[in-house]
């Protein structure tokens, strides 16, 4: 090996480091602990036993669906919103680099806090929302009580929240679009829509692909907001399989949750990385 490889090399040991540290280790001791029954005080090998009764979980497939709905929805909300705020604030409105700030602004605040602000608004009685309600005479739903309406509920604040980081890459994908395209559509005769359909849109194909898979991923993984929101209740209503793994490390099934972590992780690979090709593909051609 000559002097400029390894010379190379050692550049990238301080991130193989940390990469081995933070990432495989902990992944091959999940794979380990996954199989047994462990404690603090010692591990107990117990093979295939904690997965069995993982998916013998009544609320694991209640669990599944939920994920996967919060997933998809909170995906559309911060792609399709995201997008149309984007385009606003890329216009040639003056207040914009305000609106700016002000879009980003709950990007800013703590996810648990935000979740415990709504959960205060929705209060079915005493909340800001329903008492606006009222107004229209619509007043007293119960938001986070309501099993058919807790979900949406949570996946409301979830867009609202996430869509800030949406609108900035939206913004830097339309932003660096060549604006001789605009203008020799202009010259053309094309439309605003036109321009919007044949040029913004595949132009920006990839800022929407990266939105969509972290989105995506974001949304598989996601427990900080439900959990401070409802806790994944009324019963199971918004369990999602983070709070279904965080309530069995709480009960002390140290093993059987780490069973869990091990399903979601395939669960996210088996979903992204698919969905990152198909989306790559794409945008080639």
């Amino acid at each position: 090996m000559d002097k400029k490889k390894t010379y190379s090399i050692w550049f990238l040991m301080p991130a193989l480091v940390i990469f081995v540290i933070f990432y495989i280790i902990p992944t091959v001791s999940s794979l380990y602990y996954s199989l047994t029954i462990w404690s603090i005080d010692g591990a107990e090998f117990c093979g295939l036993d904690n997965f069995r009764m993982f998916f013998s979980e009544n609320s694991l497939s209640i669990g599944i669906k939920n994920t996967l709905i919060f997933s998809v929805l909170t995906c559309l909300i911060k792609v399709i919103l995201g997008f149309v705020i984007a385009l606003f604030l890329t216009s040639g409105i003056r207040t914009k680099n305000l609106l700016r700030s002000i879009v980003f602004f709950p990007n800013l605040i703590s996810t648990v806090a935000v979740g415990i602000t709504f959960k205060a608004l929705l209060h079915p009685t005493k909340g800001l929302f329903n008492r606006f309600l009222d107004l229209f005479g619509a007043g007293g739903t119960d938001w986070l009580g309501n099993a058919d309406l807790a979900l949406y509920s949570v996946i409301g604040v979830d867009g609202w929240k996430g869509l800030s980081v949406a609108v900035v890459i939206f913004i830097a994908g339309i932003i660096s679009v060549d604006k001789t395209y605009y203008e020799a559509a202009e010259i053309d005769g094309a439309s605003w829509l036109q321009r919007l359909r044949y040029i913004t849109l595949p132009l920006t194909r990839g800022s929407r692909n990266s939105i969509i898979i972290l989105s995506f991923i974001g949304g598989l993984r996601h427990f900080e907001l439900i959990w401070s929101m409802t806790g994944g209740g009324p019963g199971f209503a918004t369990d999602v399989l983070a709070s279904i793994i965080y309530k069995q490390y709480a009960d002390g099934f140290y093993g059987l949750s780490t069973a869990g972590n091990v399903i979601m992780l395939v669960l996210i690979a088996c979903l992204a990385f698919p969905l990152q090709a198909f989306l790559r593909r794409r945008e080639v051609d």
